[in-house]
């Protein structure tokens, strides 16, 4: 009989493999990745406080896990290998080019607002859960969110060209720093967005 962790590793692993697609965008280097974060989880099964938010570290692990592949090899292929019933089941051929079009869209996002925009949107994670698995502040993977949404809009809509401007990067840096020094000072996600 299978102990509580071995039984919420196998419960997680459909929210794993969406996250895997999300970072890898192939089917196959996805199936990799969650096989390789699976086999670390396993081996660290010890460190693992009972209790505390099994998603989170197990996510924390697959996109640790994802970050040593890409230093080793910076290969990933499109968004094409996302399968469609990912975002939507037997869709009508205006359908299917408007979600043709998204996936394009979704695949020049940064990697990070892809990230935490699949984790919130497909896999229903709160912003704290986010911010634990990724590494950051709940206000830093709200903007992450927020930013995904906004850009993605505008580029549907037509309304900017697909390169952000220095402007939005310098902002993007100034809520880092932010975060980063709230993060140390001990002051509440809440207080940043009030």
């Amino acid at each position: 009989m299978p102990n509580e962790f071995h039984s919420q590793l196998i419960t997680l692993l459909p929210r794993l493999r969406v996250q895997a697609l999300a970072l890898t965008r192939n089917r196959a280097a996805a199936e990799d990745l969650v096989q390789d974060a699976v086999a670390n989880a396993l081996a660290a099964q010890n460190s693992f406080t009972p209790g505390t938010n099994f998603a989170a570290w197990m996510h924390r692990i697959l996109r640790n896990r994802f970050i040593s592949t890409l230093r080793k090899q910076r290969e990933t292929t499109d968004i094409e290998d996302l399968p469609a019933g990912a975002f939507a089941v037997s869709a009508t051929h205006e359908d299917r080019l408007i979600l043709k079009e998204l996936g394009h869209a979704v695949n020049r996002l940064p990697a990070d607002q892809r990230e935490a925009l699949f984790m919130v949107v497909l896999q229903g994670m709160s912003y704290e859960d986010v911010a634990e698995a990724t590494g950051c502040a709940v206000g830093t993977a709200k903007s992450r969110v927020f930013r995904a949404r906004r850009q993605l809009q505008t580029w549907l809509m037509g309304e900017e060209s697909a390169t952000r401007n220095e402007a939005t990067q310098a902002e993007d840096r100034a809520q880092e720093a932010r975060s980063a020094k709230d993060r140390r000072a001990g002051v509440g996600d809440q207080q940043l967005f009030a």
